[in-house]
């Protein structure tokens, strides 16, 4: 009898080990998982964790279970170095981020010299992909270039602006975006940019670039950076009086800006991913959220959730992980996504992946038609 139970118990230890070795297909995901740059970084975390729980219950990818690796860059630069250490470490087979555009290009050398492709559903600085330097760089939004054409375009014909205040946050992001918008307005001719000034971020209160942008007697603003600033920004202009409209970009379209600027919110405009939400594969990835999480998914979920979806399907259909192949496969399958229909360029730009302008109307956004 003991040796019987000695050999159902190390039957039972082998199979325990075995599950604790089992061999996993890892998923990296960076951002800003804490701090006040939060509310962009979670809902991509919650996007790889739901669509991954759905590939692992229809058995798997490759026959592997795919592993969530989290890493929080704060969307700073320099820790972002270290996430991208910690990730390859890990010995993830691909990354979904970062976020952040200066977080990105910052992490982006690491992964390149290690071999991993990496696509983030917010990154839209132009450079990442434009440049060259990063082959290994993929995204499912519209780079800032596409989007400061948008903001300028709508701001001119729309708003019928004549002078407009360009101001930025000097980050990557935000300097990129306002940089672009200065550029379209000079040569589209419709309007004069009267002022161009960088503010920094985290300052208590921006009263005093709003008295530069009374003085220049803009009827617009157009602002590049995120909405702790932003916020700041248009609270001001409206207490200050400033008769001037308010238009800025995806990092500026997220409801923590609504919710911290409260009623002085009201009439801001921004740029954002198109309006999805009738496809139906934006339906399900976003009936999943509200089930999990019981609330609705924040910014760039979609464009995360499509991260997944393109991430995932090429691994499939080069029936690897080998970057050569599997990148291979992005640049030249299309797929599809809860942003629709899409591939990639040979720069790893999204084709099929574009811009629309929204409205806060009575506390939220709404897609300006």
């Amino acid at each position: 009898m003991r040796k019987i139970l000695s050999a159902i118990a190390l039957s039972a230890l082998m199979a325990v080990a075995s599950v604790a070795t089992a061999e996993t297909l890892k998923i990296g995901v960076a951002g800003p998982h804490s701090g006040d740059l939060a509310s962009y970084g979670i809902p991509a975390t919650r996007a790889a964790d739901l669509y991954a729980k759905e590939i692992n219950a229809n058995g798997g990818l490759l026959g592997m279970q795919i592993e969530i690796i989290k890493s929080d860059d704060v969307c700073k630069q320099e820790i972002a170095v270290n996430t991208a250490n910690k990730l390859v470490s890990e010995k993830v087979a691909f990354v979904l981020g970062h976020i952040c555009s200066g977080a990105t290009k910052a992490a982006l050398g690491t992964y390149k010299d290690a071999g991993i492709a990496v696509m983030s559903p917010s990154a839209t600085n132009p450079a990442l992909t434009k440049s060259g330097d990063y082959p290994n760089f993929f995204r499912t939004i519209a780079p800032d270039d596409a989007q400061a054409k948008l903001a300028v375009d709508f701001t001119t014909d729309k708003l019928n602006a004549k002078k407009i205040a360009v101001i930025h946050d000097k980050g990557d992001y935000g300097k990129g975006f306002a940089e672009f918008a200065k550029m379209f307005i000079e040569e589209g001719g419709k309007a004069e940019v009267v002022l161009f000034e960088g503010v920094t971020p985290g300052a208590v209160d921006y009263t005093a670039v709003v008295q530069k942008v009374k003085r220049s007697k803009a009827n617009a603003v157009i602002f590049g950076g995120y909405h702790p600033e932003a916020s700041k920004i248009i609270t001001a202009m409206k207490k200050k009086k400033v008769d001037a409209f308010f238009v800025s970009d995806d990092g500026v379209k997220d409801d923590t800006f609504i919710k911290v600027a409260g009623e002085y919110s009201e009439g801001g405009y921004a740029t954002g991913p198109k309006d999805n939400s009738s496809n139906d594969l934006y339906k399900k990835a976003h009936a999943a959220h509200e089930a999990a999480y019981s609330e609705k998914a924040g910014a760039f979920y979609t464009e995360a959730y499509s991260a997944m979806i393109a991430i995932t399907e090429a691994i499939k259909a080069a029936g690897t992980t080998d970057y050569d192949k599997v990148t291979a496969v992005l640049k030249n399958q299309w797929v599809e996504t809860p942003i629709g229909k899409i591939k990639f360029d040979e720069r790893g730009d999204a084709i099929g992946a574009g811009f629309s302008v929204y409205q806060v109307q009575n506390g939220k956004y709404v897609e300006v038609k």
